[in-house]
């Protein structure tokens, strides 16, 4: 498979950001996109909402479904992918990229911080994936993606920021055991996480970091894209980075990606 014209994609959190990036990547193949986020009305704070990120998937050439859903309520989850299945008959990919984040150490991290990361990170990607498995298991060349980094128990990516690290590696872990489950299957179970710290909403929780220091959301989209047309009996329990994927596709410059061509780049977490 080369593109993924016809396949339908539920993505967590697309609104904005890497997740927007990846529906409109799918959608210039012709894809079907649910756009699941909480964003339904404007925020003043952070661009976009379910409805803007769906006119651009509409834009690009795909069609596209907005539905404003909490993923910690298992029951607005499950509405949501009865609304996909019965506009587009099917779902064929799952991306989780809905993710909260908060760093900071101990002390400095409230209880309502923990749990909110927690519920949307670990158990919302869990429940997600559990709520499209049914359709999964009956699409041609179904995958799931999670934007989790490989897991890494070196202490020094837990000290600054325990409670988040808990939280997203509970998404790692869910790609380590769903893998192995669903391959069977015939369902492929992979992570994808960026080399460099990307410019999104998020890059505001990182103190003096700046744009011309991160790369764009396309680079991860990119990759994304290069792993979801794979067969999914061969491409499965990954933990892959995006330019590592991307040069096993024939891609070697990165500039195009760089919102400052030559500028020093961050490298993100959890990489050594």
């Amino acid at each position: 498979m080369s593109n993924l014209a016809g396949k339908t994609l539920f993505i967590t959190g697309a609104s904005r950001g890497i997740g927007l990036a990846i529906a409109l990547r799918a959608a210039r193949d012709g894809a079907n996109v649910v756009i699941a986020a909480k964003s339904g009305v404007p925020n003043p704070k952070l661009p976009g909402t379910i409805h803007t990120a769906a006119a651009e998937v509409e834009a690009a050439g795909g069609k596209a479904l907005a539905l404003q859903v909490d993923i910690r309520e298992e029951a607005e989850v499950h509405a949501a992918v009865a609304q996909a299945v019965e506009r587009f008959g099917g779902i064929d990919i799952v991306v989780n990229n809905a993710s909260a984040i908060w760093l900071a150490g101990t002390e400095g991290t409230p209880m309502k911080r923990y749990d909110l990361m927690h519920q949307v990170n670990t158990r919302g990607t869990f429940m997600v994936t559990q709520a499209c498995l049914p359709h999964l298991k009956k699409a041609g060349n179904p995958h799931v993606l999670m934007m989790a980094p490989p897991p890494n128990l070196d202490p020094k990516w837990f000290a600054p920021h325990t409670a988040y690290t808990i939280a997203k590696y509970g998404m790692s872990l869910c790609v380590l055991g769903m893998s192995a489950e669903f391959a069977p299957l015939g369902i492929a179970v992979n992570a994808l996480w960026p080399r460099t710290v990307i410019a999104t909403a998020a890059i505001a929780m990182i103190d003096g970091v700046k744009p011309e220091q991160c790369r764009r959301p396309e680079i991860v989209a990119d990759a994304a894209h290069a792993l979801l047309v794979q067969s999914a009996r061969q491409c499965t329990g990954r933990f892959a980075i995006d330019e590592e994927v991307l040069r096993e596709a024939g891609i070697h410059n990165f500039d195009a990606y760089a919102y400052q061509i030559g500028a020093p780049l961050l490298p993100d977490l959890f990489l050594n």
